[in-house]
């Protein structure tokens, strides 16, 4: 088994039927609700969503190259990368089920692995995704997919590096994510659509030139490191 750290079990994923309630939260915790924030001047703020900095830290933006719109954070820290990415939700429903769904259907697609676990917030999802090494030879990248339900709102973090299996990177990338806030904002938006994002006003930037990269759009700006 590739996936070294686990507290739960891990078991494939069923081809059952998705749930279409909102699940309880399983922790008192972040991610928040910018409403629930009385301080956000100390935060790196990307519009829909906000990133306490720790030393250390390098952040980019991820591109969308059809309409060079910006459609993900991403972090790297501890030897590990966090993706984020904020959706527009429902009171009533949860977006998590479904994408859950897509996301294992496209691995398989790709002849990969995929199992579930439980998590701080919920079912998670942890997959091995066949890649093209830098030597042309074929190997794999260990991913981490964790969705967690807000007011209106849904974020999707996709966790890759040492913070799948090692113990201390997966605390900090924890608390990392425990600390995100989200600004879903007033504007009328249909369920899965992705809140604005943009580059924080208090911090410098660098042209980067784009990598491929499978788990991820097209990089965009990278912010210089944090601390």
């Amino acid at each position: 088994m590739f996936f070294k750290r686990k507290k739960s079990a891990e078991q494939p994923v069923e081809e059952s039927t998705v749930e279409e309630s909102t699940p309880e939260p399983t922790s008192t915790n972040g991610p928040f609700d910018i409403s629930d924030v009385s301080e956000t001047d100390s935060y790196l703020d990307f519009g829909s969503i906000l990133v306490k900095p720790i030393p250390g830290m390098k952040v980019r933006m991820d591109i969308e190259q059809a309409n060079q719109r910006v459609v993900a954070v991403s972090l790297e820290i501890a030897e590990s990368r966090v993706q984020l990415m904020a959706f527009a939700s429902s009171k009533s429903s949860s977006l998590w089920p479904g994408i859950r769904e897509k996301i294992t259907g496209d691995i398989r697609e790709q002849k990969g692995e995929i199992f579930t676990r439980d998590g701080e917030h919920g079912e998670e999802l942890l997959a091995k995704v066949p890649q093209q090494l830098a030597d042309g030879r074929a190997g794999h990248v260990a991913l981490r997919f964790v969705g967690v339900d807000g007011p209106r709102w849904f974020l999707r973090a996709v966790v890759g590096g040492a913070a799948i299996a090692d113990e201390e990177a997966t605390k900090i990338v924890d608390e990392l994510l425990r600390s995100v806030v989200i600004n879903r904002g007033d504007k009328p938006l249909p369920p899965a659509e992705l809140l604005p994002l943009n580059v924080p006003s208090n911090a410098s930037t660098r042209a980067e030139t784009p990598e491929p990269d499978i788990s991820r759009p097209e990089r965009g700006p990278e912010i210089t490191q944090i601390g």
